[in-house]
């Protein structure tokens, strides 16, 4: 093949076109446990995370509920993948080698907010969310019914494989995609261009800007410990009977088991099966939906 603009402008067409069916190759999970928010700058504020809304009957003047603001920041990182073509490669006309590899760019353009949603959920226990406190933690600071301050906990502990209990019928779930590019195809493929001249390649990539966080810790249950009826009935009646401020029930339901695959099984035990592991009726049939994820492997 003969290098000149209009062949490299063929050639381009046809990398770019392998990179856009990889995009839709990955069956993307992450909106299971997150919500996307556009982003228009380099950082969001969600400072507002500690003022979830409540309706009350109006009697005399309205009720300003003075809630903290918390300081809490998500700021976007930019991310890149790059793939180069020899020079030679072209003039041998040996370029089909490269389609797979775009293809799987794409693809793996379109899994990476699996990677850092999921990544991010299973670091929760160890990660600070908006009030200061691990997001799966024992004492999140909540003000009961007369004002004071309580600890309240979405996490039982443990210390084996981390599995997930949430409700995501919510409008903010428990994880934030902040997305401020989705991924964009760039090339440097002129006959002109440095890259030619100095090292003999034409360079094809993809780059995007966002990142992620946590939303309202409420709406999520975490556990590391053994995944069976017993925990399980504890994950739901504590997620279920969660508070806002001053003892305001938020009406979660509980609707996704997000499990690791080595917890495919004994979730699907749980929510599937007619009878319980000593032959009763099992009572949490249907209880929940299992989303079996292999970014918490």
């Amino acid at each position: 093949m003969l290098i000149n603009s209009g062949n490299l402008r063929t050639l381009g067409v046809g990398f770019n076109a392998a990179f856009k069916q990889g995009l839709g190759m990955a069956a993307t999970q992450y909106g299971t446990v997150a919500t996307v928010i556009n982003s228009t700058t380099g950082k969001e504020e969600y400072g507002w995370l500690g003022k979830m809304p409540g309706m009350r009957e109006w009697i005399g003047d309205r009720v300003i509920n003075n809630i903290a603001t918390h300081d809490y920041t998500i700021k976007n990182r930019d991310w890149e993948d790059t793939i180069a073509v020899d020079r030679n490669d072209i003039e041998d006309d040996t370029i089909g080698i490269y389609s797979p590899l775009f293809q799987e760019m794409g693809r793996g353009a379109e899994a990476h907010p699996d990677e850092l949603v999921f990544g991010l959920l299973k670091a929760g226990f160890t990660t600070p969310c908006y009030d200061g406190q691990y997001y799966f933690d024992t004492d999140h600071p909540v003000l009961d019914a007369d004002g004071n301050i309580i600890s309240v906990a979405n996490t039982d502990g443990g210390a084996g494989t981390p599995w997930f209990l949430i409700d995501d019928t919510r409008a903010l779930k428990p994880v934030i995609f902040q997305k401020r590019k989705a991924p964009q195809w760039v090339a440097l493929d002129r006959p002109d261009d440095e890259n030619l001249f100095m090292r003999k390649k034409f360079v094809y990539g993809v780059d995007a800007r966002y990142n992620v966080g946590f939303g309202f810790w409420q709406f999520a249950w975490g556990s590391k410990q053994t995944l069976n009826a017993a925990n399980y009935a504890t994950a739901r009646a504590s997620l279920m009977g969660m508070k806002g401020d001053y003892g305001r029930p938020l009406g979660l339901r509980p609707t996704k088991l997000v499990v690791p695959p080595s917890l495919e099984s004994a979730a699907l035990k749980i929510v599937n099966n007619e009878l319980g592991a000593g032959g009763e009726t099992n009572e949490w049939k249907g209880t929940a939906k299992v989303e079996v994820v292999p970014w918490l492997a």
